[in-house]
């Protein structure tokens, strides 16, 4: 929930608040954009699908904290059985929400998490213990086939071209760069 900077692209943002001003809001942890005014045509509270919330559930802004605590919830009570019941579970979510499950997977800091770019489109593998704990890639694994971790991170793989999926991801970084 971007609040505020909702209808924006990120150009336009970082001409109307400064690119460090963005900066901010896009990477860090626990400082959310400003609210998104109820008369904004891109309040949320304005949609059909909202009309049962109470005003006062309907979020009008959202940090990295805040997505946390929104994602983690849903992992344990729909990812999680799936995958203890032995099933492939493919996730398909925004950059923060992926960020959120990561930071739980990886047990990335809070300070740390925010510099961590995921990059556009490009599958990102786990292997998971009985409890749901990373596996780390062993040589057996990588000579099988299977993808070495991907730095920063020590267990999941990004599936494709290491060159690409670099320039995704630095490419992910740039978005709010004007010029």
């Amino acid at each position: 929930m971007y609040g505020g900077l909702t209808g924006m692209d990120k150009k336009e943002t970082v001409q109307k608040h400064g690119a460090d001003q963005v900066q901010v809001w896009r990477r860090s942890f626990d400082i959310p954009p400003p609210e998104i005014e109820k008369d904004n045509k891109y309040y949320p509270g304005n949609e059909a699908k909202y009309a049962a919330l109470d005003p006062k559930d309907i979020p009008t802004t959202e940090c990295l904290k805040d997505t946390i605590a929104r994602v983690m919830p849903y992992w344990e009570e729909q990812i999680a059985p799936e995958l203890k019941a032995g099933k492939t579970v493919f996730v398909a979510a925004h950059g923060n929400s992926i960020r959120a499950i990561l930071k739980f997977l990886e047990g990335i800091s809070d300070d740390d998490i925010t510099g961590l770019e995921i990059p556009t489109g490009t599958p990102l593998v786990y292997d998971l213990d009985k409890d749901l704990k990373p596996i780390k890639p062993d040589e057996a694994n990588l000579s099988a086939g299977r993808c070495p971790p991907t730095a920063p991170l020590t267990f999941g793989c990004y599936l494709g071209d290491a060159e690409k999926i670099k320039a995704a991801a630095e490419a992910v970084k740039n978005q709010t760069k004007v010029g």
